[in-house]
C-alpha cells in the first residue's frame, strides 16, 4: 500500500488461531444502495485442532439471523464487534453458516449518487480493508495471520461491473440483476478481501507468462487508457521473472476508484488505485501511475502471498514493494532514474531522522521508515551480497512461506542459506537504528556516474555563483540526466535575478519539462525582461506547470491579465478541475474581465459541493476562501467536508475551519448557517467553535 497501515494482531485471535483453522469463507451478498447496507448469508468451513468453548469472528456493528453449526442451531453472542460461538468443540471437521446485515460506516463506501442525481462523481461502491477492517462490511478476522480461502458472490444492478477476488466463476443475468461469483483458490488475509462496483469499461491483455490482466475504466475515460495503464503488462513481466516466482494467483486485475482513502491497495489479485491517477498524455508528466502500479503489483508477493506477521515486521511488506516498484521503474528509465529517485528518499530519511527516533524494526516506525528506509536496506543489503545470492534467497524465502505469516527472522535465516554476510550487523545499523548511515549510502550512490555529478554539484552551495557559473552552464547544455540540472536551478533560487538570468534561459531551454517546472516554481517574481520567456511555460505539457505559471503571471503583470485569462479560459487540466478552479477564482479577481460574474461564482462553488470528488471540493474551497469569496454556500460546503470518509480531506476542512474563526468576524458567520447543517455536520461545526 501506498500509505502506512499497521497490522496489529488480536490478543484474541493469538489464543484462537492456534485451535481453530478457517479453512474456506464464501458469501452470497448484495448491496443496498439506498440505505447505504449489505447482508447476505455466509458460511466457514474449519478445523477444530484443540478443544476450545469460544470460537470469534470480527463483526462491527452486524445484525445476525439463522446461525448454524452443521446445520444445526447454535448458541453465538454478538458483542456488537464480534459473532461469539458457544459450544465445547472438539476436534474435527465443522461448517458454520449464518445470515447477517450491516451499515458499514467505514471499510466500505457508497461513492456519488446512485440516483440518477446531480452529482458529477461516478456512482461506485468499494472496499478498503487494510487499516479500516473488513470486519466492518463482512465478517471476518482482524487478525492477518487467519489465511482464508475465500469465494464472493454479489447480486447488483445490471449496469455495473462488479469485481472481487479471484477467477470469476459465473456471471448470470436476470431482468434488473446480475450475479457474479469470483473465487480465490489460495488462502488470503482478511484484510486483502475487496470488492468494487461501478460503470466501467474492462481492457484485457496477457502477460508473458499466461496470466490473464484486466484494467478497468470508466466508460467515459476510454481515452485515457493508454497513458494510465502504460508499462503495466512490461512491469508485470518484469517483477514475474525479476522475483523469480510465479505470479501467485489466477488473474491480476487494476481498478480505479473515486474519492479513494489512499493511492493504492494491493487487494490480493484486484488492486484498487486512486482515479487521480486516470490520466492524459499531458497529466501523466505530473502524476503517472507508473510507481503506485508497480508498487501495488510488488505486493501480490510481498503482503499477498507471504504476509508480515506484525506490524514490528511491517517492513517486509513495504520496504519490499517499494524496492520493487523502483527496479521495475529502473527498468523501464533507466539506472539514473533508479539512483536518483534512492537518492532523494535518503535525504527525505535523512532530515527526518533529526525528530523521528524510531527505526524500521518497530510496529510504531513511520511510513518514511517502513517504505523508504525499508527500501533502503534492501538495496544495501542487495548489492552487500550480490545479485544471484539476493536472487535466490527471494525466490527461497517465497517459496518457503507461501501463503503463510512471516518475521524479519526468517527472511534473514533465507539469506543466511546463500550469503556468509554479517546479516546481524546488517540488521542493527539499517533496522534497528533511527539513525540512516549516510556513508555507506552515498558510497553506493556514487557507483552512479550521474550522482558524481550530482554530489558535485551539491558540493557548490556555498561557493558564490560567479565560481559556479561556468560549470552551471556547461552542465545545462549537455545531455546529462534532468534530476542534475533540476540541483543547479534550485542552488539559484536565492541569488539575484540579473546575475543567473542566462542559467535560467538555459534551463528552458533544456525543453525538459520538469526542469522548466522548477523554473516555474522558484521565480515567483518574474522581471518584465524575462517575462516572454516566462510565458512560454503556459504552452509546457504539464498541468502542474500550467498551473504554476498561469498564476505567477497573472499576479506579475495585471495589465496582461485579460490576455492570460483569454488563452487559458477553455482549460481543464487534471480530473480535478485543478486549472479550470484556478481560471475562475482569478476571472473573478480580475476586475472588469466580465461584466456579469455570477456564472462564475455559482461554477466554483458547485465544484465544491459534494457534487464532486473530495479533492475538486478542496481545490475550489482553496480559492474561494483565498480570493475572499466564501458566502454562506461556501462555508457550508467547507463543514461538509468534515464529515467526508477521506481523513486527508476531513483534516483540511476542520484546519482551514480553525484558522477561518480566528478572525473574529467569521464566527457569527459559520454560528449563522448551524441550522442549514444535519446533525453530524453541526457536530463537528459545534466541536470547533468550542475550540474558541
Amino acid at each position: 500500500m501506498k500509505y502506512l497501515f499497521l497490522f496489529l494482531s488480536s490478543f484474541i485471535f493469538a489464543q484462537q488461531t492456534p485451535s481453530v483453522d478457517f479453512k474456506n469463507g464464501s458469501g452470497k451478498i448484495t448491496l443496498n444502495t439506498q440505505e447505504k447496507s449489505i447482508s447476505g448469508q455466509v458460511s466457514y468451513e474449519f478445523d477444530i485442532l484443540k478443544s476450545i468453548d469460544t470460537i470469534k469472528i470480527d463483526a462491527q456493528k452486524m445484525n445476525f439471523e439463522n446461525v448454524r453449526l452443521n446445520g444445526q442451531e447454535i448458541t453465538y453472542i454478538n458483542t456488537d464487534s464480534q459473532l461469539q460461538l458457544i459450544s465445547k468443540f472438539k476436534k474435527g471437521k465443522n461448517k458454520l453458516e449464518f445470515d447477517y446485515k450491516a451499515f458499514p460506516k467505514q471499510a466500505l463506501y457508497f461513492v456519488g449518487d446512485f440516483d440518477g442525481g446531480t452529482s458529477a462523481i461516478a456512482s461506485q461502491i468499494w472496499t478498503q480493508g487494510q487499516g479500516r477492517y473488513t470486519s466492518n462490511w463482512f465478517p471476518s478476522f482482524d487478525d492477518v495471520n487467519e489465511k482464508v480461502t475465500f469465494s464472493l458472490q454479489i447480486t447488483f444492478d445490471k449496469d455495473y461491473q462488479v469485481v472481487s477476488n479471484g477467477v470469476l466463476k459465473s456471471k448470470i443475468d436476470s431482468k434488473e440483476h446480475t450475479t457474479w461469483k469470483y473465487a480465490m483458490c489460495k488462502p488470503m488475509s482478511s484484510y486483502l478481501l475487496m470488492l468494487a462496483i461501478g460503470k466501467y469499461d474492462k481492457y484485457t491483455a496477457k502477460s508473458k507468462s499466461g496470466v490473464p490482466q484486466e484494467m478497468y475504466l470508466e466508460k467515459t475515460e476510454a481515452a485515457k487508457f493508454e497513458t494510465t495503464f502504460r508499462h503495466s503488462v512490461a512491469m508485470f513481466d518484469f517483477l514475474e521473472k525479476k522475483i523469480g516466482v510465479k505470479y501467485p494467483w489466477k488473474v491480476y486485475r487494476q481498478i480505479p476508484v473515486r474519492d479513494f482513502l489512499y493511492a493504492g491497495m494491493e487487494n490480493t489479485s484486484s488492486t484498487i488505485f486512486s482515479s487521480r491517477y486516470v490520466v492524459d498524455s499531458t497529466g501523466f508528466e505530473d502524476r503517472s501511475y507508473t510507481n503506485v502500479d508497480a508498487h501495488e503489483l510488488a505486493h501480490q508477493w510481498f503482503g499477498d502471498l507471504v504476509t508480515a506477521e506484525s506490524g514490528k515486521h511491517h517492513w517486509l511488506q513495504e520496504g519490499f514493494a517499494t524496492y520493487y516498484a523502483l527496479l521495475a521503474e529502473r527498468d523501464i528509465k533507466g539506472d539514473d532514474y533508479f539512483y536518483a529517485k534512492m537518492y532523494e528518499s535518503a535525504q527525505q530519511i535523512k532530515y527526518a531522522s533529526r525528530t523521528d527516533t524510531i527505526p524500521v524494526l518497530n510496529a510504531k516506525a513511520s511510513s518514511l521508515s517502513f517504505y523508504q528506509k525499508g527500501a533502503w536496506a534492501l538495496f544495501v543489503l542487495h548489492e552487500a551480497i550480490g545479485d544471484k545470492a539476493f536472487a535466490k534467497a527471494i525466490k527461497s524465502y517465497l517459496n518457503k512461506y507461501q501463503y503463510q505469516s512471516v518475521t524479519t527472522d526468517d527472511f534473514f535465516a533465507e539469506i543466511k542459506k546463500f550469503s556468509s554476510y554479517d546479516i546481524k550487523s546488517f540488521s542493527k545499523v539499517w533496522l534497528e537504528n533511527y539513525r540512516f548511515n549516510t556513508q555507506e549510502a552515498n558510497e553506493l550512490l556514487l557507483k552512479n556516474k550521474m550522482m558524481q555529478l550530482l554530489f558535485e554539484v551539491e558540493s557548490l552551495k556555498s561557493k558564490s555563483l560567479s565560481e559556479k557559473e561556468d560549470f552551471f552552464k556547461k552542465v545545462l547544455k549537455s545531455d546529462v540526466n534532468s534530476f542534475v540540472k533540476k540541483a543547479i536551478v534550485n542552488q539559484l533560487k536565492t541569488e539575484k535575478f540579473e546575475a543567473k538570468k542566462e542559467l535560467l534561459q538555459l534551463a528552458l531551454n533544456t525543453m525538459d519539462i520538469t526542469v522548466r517546472q522548477i523554473v516555474s516554481v522558484n521565480l515567483p517574481k518574474i522581471p518584465e525582461d524575462f517575462r516572454l520567456d516566462y510565458e512560454t511555460l503556459l504552452n509546457d505539457k504539464s498541468y502542474e506547470t500550467q498551473e504554476i505559471a498561469l498564476f505567477y503571471l497573472w499576479r506579475n503583470f495585471p495589465e496582461k491579465r485579460f490576455d492570460y485569462l483569454n488563452l487559458s479560459k477553455n482549460w481543464i487540466g487534471f480530473n480535478d478541475y485543478n486549472l479550470r478552479t484556478l481560471w475562475l477564482s482569478l476571472a473573478l479577481s480580475t476586475p472588469d474581465y466580465v461584466a456579469d460574474k455570477t456564472p462564475f461564482i455559482n461554477e466554483l462553488i458547485q465544484y465544491s459541493s459534494p457534487n464532486y470528488e473530495a479533492i475538486t471540493r478542496q481545490n475550489a474551497l482553496e480559492k474561494l476562501i483565498g480570493f475572499k469569496l466564501a458566502n454562506d454556500e461556501v462555508l457550508i460546503n467547507l463543514v461538509k467536508a468534515t464529515t467526508h470518509h477521506m481523513w486527508q480531506f476531513s483534516k483540511f476542512g476542520r484546519d482551514t475551519i480553525r484558522k477561518m474563526l480566528k478572525e473574529g468576524a467569521m464566527k457569527t458567520s459559520f454560528e449563522h448557517i448551524l441550522p442549514k447543517l444535519n446533525e453530524a455536520e453541526q457536530f463537528q461545526l459545534n466541536r470547533l467553535l468550542k475550540e474558541l
